[in-house]
């Protein structure tokens, strides 16, 4: 694969991991396809890659590459076409005097500081929430692309959290982190909804959401926000309602 922009060339080559326990599903092993190239990715090659399946943790891009299991589907969904559901439509309104501030990434205490309680709130157990400043650095804000934070606030107060890479057409949402003493307010609905606003906006068309597993929970919930689409042996196909919906994140 490679990627041209003002007439350079990058050029993109691929290596497999060893076999590692699988962070989705029990008892299961997983394997990650990489991506290197020779320098910063550019935003044509990243889009791309993007495109192809792959997503980005910390310098790394990847996407799944297991030896036998194919439960890793990813999925975009299409900003101008989507029409929220009543509980999506309350939460926008209920959240209406959030104020949102976009800006580089950029080490700050408060982000930290929320991460750790999100982590030990949603992660307990998983590793994540012994997470240190340097695993937190390296996970979210060191990034070879177009990559910017997202603070949303009320009052003042830091509420989310959301990383996200930006692409030819659209965005990464790589990962959001906010208030986990809040669970009525439905942050993590709000975030997609927000990303999709943004996209409107500016007139891009996807919101690329990572991968959906039919059977991990943490994942399924993006099959409530459509259209959606999945990825199908290297083809982007339109997801029938009929697939199945999933609870909302809160």
């Amino acid at each position: 694969m490679s990627g041209q922009e003002s007439g350079r060339q990058q050029f993109v080559q691929f290596y497999s991991t060893s076999s590692y326990q699988c962070s989705y599903l029990d008892n299961q092993r997983a394997r990650s396809q990489v991506a290197i190239t020779n320098e910063a990715v550019d935003r044509e090659t990243y889009s791309q890659l993007i495109r192809h399946g792959f997503r980005r943790s910390g310098m790394f891009v990847y996407r799944p590459h297991c030896d036998l299991c194919r439960a890793c589907v990813p999925v975009r969904l299409v900003a101008n076409g989507f029409s929220p559901n009543r509980t999506q439509r309350k939460i926008w309104n209920r959240q209406s005097d959030m104020q949102v501030n976009i800006i580089r990434p950029v080490e700050k205490a408060e982000h930290y500081h929320l991460y750790q309680r999100y982590q030990k709130s949603r992660h307990a157990g998983g590793g994540m929430d012994e997470d240190g400043y340097d695993q937190y650095r390296s996970f979210l804000l060191k990034s070879p692309v177009d990559t910017w934070l997202v603070e949303f606030r009320k009052n003042g107060v830091l509420k989310i959290v959301s990383v996200i890479d930006m692409l030819d057409d659209g965005l990464s949402a790589v990962y959001t982190f906010f208030e986990p003493d809040e669970p009525e307010a439905s942050y993590g609905v709000y975030t997609i909804m927000w990303q999709v606003q943004y996209l409107q906006q500016i007139g891009k068309p996807y919101v690329y959401l990572g991968y959906w597993i039919e059977n991990c929970r943490k994942m399924n919930y993006k099959s409530a926000y459509q259209p959606l689409e999945k990825l199908q042996d290297g083809v982007w196909h339109a997801w029938p309602k009929a697939e199945g919906t999933a609870p909302q994140p809160e």
